[in-house]
């Protein structure tokens, strides 16, 4: 499963969780740190990523839209790239989960 994590999260994210996500991304890293959203989903859609956001925009626009591109949306408030980490860690099944599941394209954490 590769991850695209959205520029409302850290950079950091990516290489911090290479292990669990093989080929995951981070938007500045791929030149899409200023995409807008139809880029960003068009790109994710094309290169077979997961987006991964605390932006609500990109979970509207799979629930109109459907999928793929799946999304990872994290509903948690102001919080530390740490606690962004272990919650992706933590959910880590589940996240395969979502990935295996035809019918499923978002999943929501908190």
């Amino acid at each position: 499963m590769k991850l695209l994590f959205d520029e409302n999260l850290a950079p950091r994210l990516a290489p911090a969780l290479e292990g669990l996500f093989p080929d995951s991304a981070h938007l500045h890293a791929l030149g899409l740190g200023s995409a807008d959203d139809v880029a960003v989903w068009q790109y994710a859609r094309a290169h077979g990523f997961t987006i991964v956001t605390k932006d609500a925009d990109f979970h509207e626009r799979a629930t109109i839209l459907g999928y793929p591109p799946k999304v990872v949306w994290i509903r948690r408030g102001n919080c530390s790239t740490g606690e962004i980490e272990r919650i992706l860690r933590d959910h880590a099944e589940a996240l395969r989960e979502l990935e295996a599941d035809r019918d499923t394209g978002i999943l929501s954490l908190l």
